[in-house]
């Protein structure tokens, strides 16, 4: 149903959303999502067709010209910017699409059942576990887990998110995370392969092949699976940064749709400012001796 204020558009129940997403999908077209960390891009993300919004607090700094794995860093309140983001730039600007909420469900400070009723309130129509843990590897992801920040705090916000008919999509980077993920109730699951590669602050050497990323990407969707049948599976990161590259993991694995934020926003900003600039400075001009 219509937001029953307005008529249209967010906040819409989980069954909505996934009535939504499997509406595209039986019309034999991919699941899109975009992150927003812009107004401006959320409104043209919308009308380019995408299915989902998502708000990360990522994509403030990805925005400012920074790289996304900013957002991972102690550099301002990852759930306060981007409740601020979704409330003053993208909720307001957005007609009609689902706008999901990124929520750092390892922040000690919060009680999370209380921030996901926040997060509702505000007309998010779900969330995303962004900033995510279970990117970080080695010794740091180590210490996280031992002291009380680990990847299971995402989990348990995933299934108290479920509890409360929020619509879940998330990230997961190994199959016992899918496995995990689908326990605790997820709708949509997104093989994180890596930070995008590509533009100007895109990774160059930490990275791995498209190959390589589709068979991450399945062996994350076979996991899934051993749990539950009726999950959504989607890809982002690493070398997947071009729709073409979208569609090489969508015909090798089965994934059947993309989640861009830098490869979408970040991207479409560098490539067209650059492009344009240079056509207004080619432009002829009078010179006076």
């Amino acid at each position: 149903m219509p937001n029953p204020w307005t008529g249209k558009g967010n906040p819409y129940t989980r069954s909505e959303v996934l009535e939504r997403l499997h509406d595209t999908l039986s019309k034999g077209l991919p699941v899109i999502a975009a992150g927003a960390g812009t107004g401006i891009s959320a409104k043209f993300i919308e009308k380019g067709g995408a299915d989902l919004i998502i708000i990360y607090n990522s994509g403030r700094f990805r925005m400012a010209g920074h790289g996304s794995t900013a957002g991972l860093m102690a550099y301002g309140d990852a759930n306060a910017v981007a409740m601020e983001i979704g409330e003053y730039e993208v909720l307001p600007i957005v007609e009609e699409i689902p706008v999901i909420c990124g929520v750092h469900a390892t922040d000690p400070r919060r009680r999370m059942w209380h921030w996901l009723g926040k997060v509702k309130d505000m007309g998010f129509s779900g969330v995303n576990n962004f900033p995510t843990h279970c990117i970080i590897d080695g010794k740091f992801r180590q210490i996280l887990e031992e002291t009380g920040m680990s990847v299971k705090k995402e989990f348990e916000m995933v299934a108290l998110a479920r509890k409360m008919d929020l619509f879940s999509i998330v990230y997961v980077d190994a199959p016992e995370e899918a496995k995990a993920m689908a326990e605790a109730g997820a709708d949509v699951i997104i093989a994180h392969v890596g930070t995008t590669v590509g533009g100007s602050v895109g990774v160059v050497d930490a990275t791995m092949s498209l190959a390589e990323a589709a068979k991450r990407t399945q062996l994350i969707i076979d996991a899934g699976r051993t749990v539950r049948d009726d999950i959504i599976y989607l890809s982002h990161g690493g070398p997947i940064n071009s729709p073409e590259d979208a569609a090489y993991i969508n015909e090798h694995t089965d994934a059947v749709g993309f989640v861009g934020a830098s490869s979408l926003e970040r991207m479409a900003v560098e490539q067209s400012l650059t492009k344009l600039t240079e056509e207004f400075k080619a432009i002829p001009v009078k010179r006076k001796h």
